[in-house]
């Protein structure tokens, strides 16, 4: 049981998809990045974002990485989290680490929503790939063939080639 007064929540759009590390004993540690808006605006009217790092742990019970496995980037997420301090020595000094480690996560968006912005993505990913290889089909065209292009002839092997 969590402390409610060393909790905190936010409601940030993910700037990547979450990124899974699997551990030894089959639990997994999931890291995503959360743009969060500040309380207010500069002299422009600009709301201003931060880009938090979350972490997140799974156990080894919970089938694939539990609601994580639900959410992309730009997608809408509330975060309840806590701040967790690691203390560890590195190169002879005392390094102290403070990770917020969510605690849960709620969608705040539909899911037609969500799907209709990966689809998206999927699609401007297709083609671009589509691009790229109509660009790199040219240059594999125009390259010379080469019948033999090791240095050392057949002769000098000390095993058969053919």
């Amino acid at each position: 049981m969590s402390n409610p007064n060393s909790t905190a929540s936010v409601i940030g759009r993910l700037a990547n998809d979450p990124k899974v590390f699997g551990n030894k004993d089959g639990s997994k540690k999931v890291m995503l990045t959360a743009f969060v808006d500040r309380g207010y605006t500069d002299r422009q009217g600009n709301r201003i974002s931060d880009a938090l790092p979350f972490e997140a742990f799974v156990r080894a019970e919970t089938q694939g990485i539990g609601p994580f496995a639900h959410v992309h980037k730009g997608d809408l997420v509330g975060l309840s989290y806590e701040p967790r301090l690691n203390r560890y020595t590195k190169t002879g000094g005392e390094v102290f680490e403070v990770k917020l480690e969510i605690q849960n996560i709620s969608f705040l968006e539909s899911r037609a929503t969500t799907q209709a912005r990966l689809a998206e993505r999927v699609t401007k990913a297709e083609a671009q790939n589509q691009n790229l290889q109509a660009q790199a089909a040219p240059v594999a065209a125009a390259a010379p063939a080469v019948a033999h292009a090791s240095a050392v002839q057949d002769e000098q092997l000390p095993f058969p080639t053919a």
